[in-house]
């Protein structure tokens, strides 16, 4: 059967005659085992942790001749056991089989060139616009972009408008889905240029602008929009063993109808590596809603980006959790260890405050420290396609910001442990030289 599909897909593309073409499909199967007791929620006292296995499966197809390039990424998503096994439903369980992307290139010459389709949008840093490779289900757009690149310059311009169905009167969208008020947009346009100053240094700019279909009392959609808009700068700095990096984001307009935003990200790290180990250290704070102002939220949210990256594993801060909070001050300390020729450890630890006093889910906190962290990730390389990876992280949380998050009184352990194997092989290369 795989023989037969690999024939009519190579026939079909030997039907375009005298191009360069090239046909790749490749594989992905990433099962993941977690305990949780203290991830993203704080866990309240004598509660049990919880166990599982999550997985993610996926089918790459990519084609492209010297005009076109097109992508395919047929992705399913489980939980081991949440399909019986003699089910006869596709999809049961964990956001099951879907099209994840499917996007078109097409060259317009002189370094121009426009993309079209479900894709990702990830730029520098991922801190606003990132693919979120960990999560088994991943963030993607659609969307149209128009795209300049030369040998120092990238230019990216994009476009999307969302609806929810073919509809033959109105726009009216319905948001949906998980973080529905943040993340789920009615329409978006951006512009990211990034210039390669020397070999050393690096800089981009970034403005977007997001427009939100406003929601009535009830979580309805009604004919009226809001626009949030974020812009901001991130440059990166390496000359032998040292590097740095930093951003500044600022994000203003509308929250909601009655409520505008105001707020402000900084961050800056700083490595070192003058051996086989590499050290860093960094600081973010992003700003906090002051409750004094009631027509006005000062919170800062990084939006599309891959948070899980940033303030600690465990995701207690901006992932789903912490949002037109209290803000962040995050202080971090990192070392990576190369203990053999294809294994690494990272050690990394984190200190955080809020910046203003807070709630959750009506009980009040302090704007002062909310505790520590530690995070581990061992990584084998096993083979060019295959990884092994081991994390634990443990938090000591201040009293009154993890109870408050725990809902009651917070156990005294908070940790989380992972071990994840990636395997994303070649299964088929195709190459046909221009006639």
């Amino acid at each position: 059967m795989k023989n037969k599909l690999f024939f009519t897909i190579l026939l079909t593309v030997m039907v375009f005659k005298g191009e360069a073409q090239e046909l790749s499909v490749d594989a992905m199967v990433r099962p993941r085992f977690e305990y949780r007791h203290g991830f993203q929620d704080v866990a309240p006292e004598d509660v049990e942790g919880s166990a599982f296995v999550s997985q993610r499966s996926a089918l790459l197809v990519k084609y492209s001749d010297s005009k076109i390039t097109t992508f395919l990424d047929l992705q399913g998503t489980s939980v081991w056991g949440d399909r019986p096994q003699l089910s006869t439903a596709d999809d049961q369980g964990n956001g099951g089989f879907r099209v994840n992307r499917a996007w078109a290139l097409l060259s317009l010459g002189g370094g121009w060139s426009t993309k079209v389709g479900r894709q990702f949008l990830s730029y520098d840093d991922q801190r606003i616009l990132g693919a979120l490779g960990w999560a088994d289900q991943q963030r993607t757009h659609d969307a149209a972009l128009i795209r300049y690149k030369n040998s120092s310059l990238k230019l990216d311009v994009g476009f999307a408008f969302n609806q929810n169905g073919i509809s033959n009167f109105g726009n009216v969208f319905q948001p949906s889905g998980a973080g529905q008020p943040v993340f789920q947009y009615k329409s978006l346009q951006f512009l990211h240029l990034n210039n390669k100053f020397s070999e050393s240094f690096s800089g981009s700019f970034l403005f977007l602008n997001n427009q939100f279909q406003a929601l009535d009392g009830t979580g309805a959609a009604i004919d009226r929009f809001i626009s949030r808009h974020t812009t901001g700068v991130y440059s990166k700095y390496k000359k032998g063993a040292f590097g740095l990096d930093g951003s500044f984001y600022y994000q203003f307009g509308d929250f909601t109808e009655t409520v505008s935003i105001g707020a402000y990200q900084a961050m800056l790290n700083l490595t070192y590596k003058p051996g086989k180990t590499l050290f860093g250290i960094g600081a973010e704070i992003l700003s906090g809603n002051d409750p004094d102002t009631a027509d006005k939220t000062e919170a800062f949210f990084p939006l599309f980006g891959t948070n899980h990256k940033f303030n600690g594993f465990q995701d207690f801060f901006y992932v789903g959790r912490h949002a037109n909070n209290g803000g962040l001050l995050d202080l971090n300390v990192k070392a990576v260890f190369k203990l053999g020729e294809k294994s690494t450890l990272l050690t990394k630890a984190h200190y955080f405050s809020g910046l203003e006093d807070a709630a959750f889910n009506g009980t009040p906190y302090e704007a002062s420290s909310y505790g520590t962290s530690v995070d581990l990730v061992f990584t084998q390389k096993i083979t060019s396609y295959a990884k092994l990876n081991i994390g634990y992280s443990q938090s000591f949380l201040n009293d009154d910001f993890a109870n408050a998050r725990a809902g009651g009184e917070a156990d005294s352990i908070q940790n989380w442990g992972w071990v994840m194997l990636t395997v994303n092989p070649n299964l088929f290369k195709w190459n046909k030289s221009k006639e």
